[in-house]
């Protein structure tokens, strides 16, 4: 298996370090394209209006001054000899659960190699701070291996739903404390904290993005659920924003 690994914390960033020691543990072919800088919060930004470069940093990986989708973009139609089987993108400092993944850096770079019809995963602990995170990325390389022995082999009938993306968040535990997989849904946030604004150095006022809010829906059955409760969530995701239940109402208001 050929696995592309990418992330939005940066190509230093000790997520991606610890998840590409312990996938080449599984005896696959890992290439690691990730961007130069932390870039989170990109979603699937593109640089369209300056150039990108690709350059090789010391520990090996590949790194572009650009977004996470950037990378995986570059990486899969051009950079690449090899097309990959596989997108992993994390591990992220920090939760991607429920309106995070709209945002998202680490689902974004995952969602790029879904929309050329790879399998992708995106995976992200769910405290900043990066505890544990060789337990995360131990478990995270489990998740693959067995995605790689049950999914990356469709059957004909199967092929309706190929490719598929999940996202995974991982609770910030030893390895043995960390509990069994549950298959999620998204929660809900409330709304952001209030934005921050205060005096620059030239007497303009500056503006920071305010924390993100509390846990709106974490009702059983979600990913904030899963997490609280020490499991890893997969939520499998999807791209069409399409509302299909209003579909006929609108029909009816605008024919």
């Amino acid at each position: 298996m050929n696995i592309l690994l990418s992330n939005d914390d940066g190509y230093t960033a000790p997520g991606l370090i610890a998840l590409h020691q312990a996938l080449l543990t599984l005896g696959h072919t890992i290439m690691v394209v990730a961007p130069e800088h932390n870039n989170s919060a990109k979603s699937n930004s593109l640089t369209l209006h300056s150039p990108l470069y690709v350059h090789q940093g010391a520990n090996g990986f590949q790194y572009v001054n650009g977004t996470p989708a950037d990378c995986v973009h570059i990486a899969l139609t051009g950079l690449l000899e090899t097309k990959p089987d596989l997108v992993v993108s994390g591990i992220n400092n920090g939760a991607n659960m429920g309106d995070d993944t709209i945002y998202s850096g680490t689902v974004g770079a995952a969602m790029e190699g879904y929309l050329f019809g790879i399998p992708a995963v995106a995976f992200s602990q769910v405290d900043k701070g990066w505890a544990h995170i060789d337990d995360a990325a131990k478990k995270a390389a489990d998740i693959v291996a067995q995605l790689i022995a049950t999914e990356l082999q469709p059957s004909p009938q199967d092929a309706v739903h190929w490719p598929w993306l999940l996202n995974v968040n991982i609770p910030n535990l030893p390895y043995g404390d960390i509990g069994p997989i549950e298959v999620t849904r998204l929660g809900r946030r409330h709304a952001a904290q209030p934005v921050i604004a205060q005096p620059s150095p030239r007497g303009e006022t500056m503006y920071w993005i305010g924390a993100v809010g509390l846990a709106r829906d974490a009702e059983q059955g979600t990913d904030f659920h899963a997490t609280a409760r020490g499991c890893v969530a997969v939520t499998p995701l999807h791209v069409d924003l399409t509302n299909h239940k209003a579909v006929p109402k609108w029909h009816s208001s605008l024919s």
